[in-house]
């Protein structure tokens, strides 16, 4: 599982050191899903984030999508926004992959990146992106933090 949050740099090829515990959990093939060494990314644009991870994270959005009826406007719409806006990056030997230049300019990824566990999947943020979403997310459940005693 991805878990904890991690700060990292990019290089000026945008390459980016993946933590260890992220990498052998993105190996574990899923669900009849083969895994590769690397792992699948996305743009999250509705948070401002790339969004990452194995066979498993590649098996939620699959299931989502094959349960919409093959043809119709809903299937379409997810198979373009999430199949065709999904890469496949790569480890090199020393664990990097590369973000893509488009995502990283999307999301103004620079130098600083923040790579957050989400149990299934990770996601890689701008921390000062990174800092108003969570702002947000401690203001909107603040209600619920409250009544679980947290």
């Amino acid at each position: 599982m991805f878990l904890s949050t991690h700060e990292k740099q990019l290089d000026a090829k945008r390459r980016l050191l993946v933590p260890q515990d992220f990498r052998a959990t993105a190996l574990v093939p899923f669900d009849g899903i083969e895994s590769f060494d690397g792992v699948y990314c996305f743009a999250m644009k509705t948070l401002g984030c790339l969004e990452c991870g194995g066979a498993e994270f590649f098996s939620h959005y699959k299931t989502l999508i094959d349960a919409q009826p093959f043809g119709s406007a809903a299937r379409r719409g997810l198979e373009a926004r999430i199949y065709s806006g999904m890469s496949r990056l790569s480890f090199d030997t020393a664990g990097r992959v590369t973000l893509p230049d488009a995502l990283c300019e999307q999301f103004n990824i620079r130098e600083a990146v923040l790579l957050t566990g989400l149990y299934d999947r990770f996601q890689i943020w701008n921390p000062d992106a990174y800092a108003a979403h969570l702002a947000q997310q401690d203001g909107d459940l603040s209600g619920l933090f409250a009544e679980l005693g947290l």
